[in-house]
């Protein structure tokens, strides 16, 4: 499996997420923060878009966003109960298996996920992360956990112009949760958990300085 490939997409695909602004319908928005959807184009569920802005200059907010082993996500964000290093294809670059706790009432049951992640900076002083689903020889689908998919998702911390303590966040998630749930629970799921997302971001970033 060519993982540099496969990242190298799910990255391209990520940015052209950010940067095509049709075909996007709100779905929720609560105080600063606002989520989108469109039909997803890799898979048969929804494209979800997460606006928001974070009190906290782009270094700090990508450092509690990180995705990495240990790191302050697993801290903070209620949907990850922990992330696990498979691999290191290169330093910017690795193959990891996150899992999530049961969700909506215990209705979504603990998932995992195996992505190959990729970090990038542009010139505009962005940073992102992008993932996307891949198979791994050490972690084959595993009893108590539902093995769930990413498509191109991710985040990107955004330099806001004459505002050095501030971050736009825009993040994008396109999960097949698979297993047997109503379609209504999971596009009522999604919504909600980014902006709580969000609120939880914040408040991360806040406490680096307290």
């Amino acid at each position: 499996m060519d993982y540099t490939e496969i990242a190298r997409s799910a990255a391209d695909k990520l940015l052209s997420y950010r940067e095509d602004q049709a075909g996007w319908k709100q779905c929720k928005k609560s105080g600063e923060v606002a989520v989108y959807w469109r039909p997803s184009s890799e898979f048969t569920g929804n494209l979800y878009k997460g606006e928001g802005i974070v009190a906290g200059n782009p270094e700090d907010v990508w450092h509690c966003l990180k995705p990495e082993p240990g790191g302050l996500r697993v801290k903070w964000d209620s949907n990850v109960d922990d992330f696990q290093l498979l691999e290191t294809i290169t330093e910017d670059m690795s193959v990891c298996r996150t899992v999530t706790p049961s969700a909506a009432l215990g209705i979504i049951a603990p998932r995992d996920f195996v992505d190959v992640v990729l970090i990038k900076r542009y010139e505009d002083g962005s940073i992102a992360s992008n993932a996307t689903n891949v198979e791994h020889e050490s972690c084959p689908p595993q009893r108590h956990f539902v093995r769930g998919f990413n498509h191109s998702c991710g985040c990107f911390c955004v330099p806001v112009p004459g505002e050095p303590e501030k971050t736009q966040v825009l993040s994008f998630f396109q999960t097949d949760l698979s297993g047997y749930l109503p379609k209504s629970v999971v596009e009522s799921f999604f919504p909600y958990s980014m902006t709580q997302f969000y609120s939880n971001l914040r408040k991360a970033v806040k406490a680096l300085h307290v």
